[in-house]
């Protein structure tokens, strides 16, 4: 049995842990809903560029467009977006493991070449303990991403692409639902879709001065907002999980903390009762 004063200690040790949990958990909290204000406020930026990428769907004369093609599929590139920084519950596990687990149904139907670019620590040191070929990676972005550095990304996948060594990139992140609720996703980005549903027929709207010098500004516009977009939805669900996280680990130390101090007391109470007991019977003697 642990003596009073270790008990003592650890209930100490406990007591600072939780101090620490606690600002954590506000720091936490304040970082959230900053980036909620940003993520509100750049998802009808990237829902409007979706719009001119929806408006080109089922035109043949973009169907020899870099950014349109379909190829032969013999390299595959993953852009994962994940933390720098742990104590976020299974917020980097959910979204590495989702990349992972499409790679691995992926090949089963026909082996492929993958390369991944990795924005954050955590799915860096993810892939690089499975020995996965990693090209790329970024750090110190995701809590404090700008527009200029979803961009610099679109630009590095942009040139991976045209120059074939991607003929497909997926985006692996994790999309903010609610403070509870983030749901991580992969989506293709490259190349484009654009198929309409069967029934369905194209639009017909005439580009200035041509359709060619639409789209070279109009893909890399897409780009950028779509990978700015995942960025913010991603930091917003890291800082929500680690909320969430600490939260959690504050409610669990005050039990510890409890459950301790209850075991002191009675320790405590036993020696108080036995110290009574000799003095009693020292004194009838």
């Amino acid at each position: 049995m642990p003596s009073m004063k270790t008990i003592k200690r650890r209930i100490a040790s406990v007591t600072t842990t939780k101090k620490i949990m606690k600002a954590m958990n506000m720091v936490a909290a304040s970082k959230l809903q900053k980036d909620k204000t940003r993520l509100m406020a750049a998802r009808p930026f990237f829902d409007e560029t979706q719009k001119l990428m929806h408006g080109l769907k089922g035109r043949e004369d973009i169907a020899d467009n870099v950014f349109f093609e379909r190829r032969t599929v013999k390299n595959v590139v993953y852009l994962v977006i994940t933390g720098d920084r742990g104590l976020c519950g299974s917020y980097n596990t959910n979204v590495t493991e989702k990349a992972l687990s499409h790679l691995n149904a992926a090949e089963a139907d026909s082996p492929t070449n993958e390369k991944f670019i990795v924005v954050g620590l955590k799915g860096y040191e993810y892939f690089k303990r499975r020995e996965k070929n990693v090209i790329h990676r970024f750090d110190d972005m995701l809590e404090t991403a700008f527009y200029e550095d979803a961009e610099r990304i679109s630009r590095y996948l942009s040139a991976l692409y045209t120059s074939g060594e991607a003929d497909e990139v997926y985006v692996v992140f994790t999309q903010f639902e609610s403070v509870l609720t983030h749901v991580p996703l992969i989506e293709r980005i490259l190349p484009i879709d654009h198929d309409l549903p069967v029934g369905q027929k194209a639009k017909a709207i005439k580009y200035d001065p041509d359709l060619s010098d639409y789209l070279d500004y109009a893909v890399p516009l897409y780009l950028s907002a779509y990978i700015y977009r995942a960025l913010l939805e991603s930091s917003a669900c890291e800082q929500a999980a680690r909320m969430i996280s600490m939260d959690t680990a504050v409610t669990n130390a005050s039990e510890i903390i409890d459950k301790l101090t209850r075991v002191y007391n009675r320790r405590r109470q036993a020696a108080i009762t036995q110290e009574i007991s000799e003095l009693v019977g020292s004194a009838s003697v």
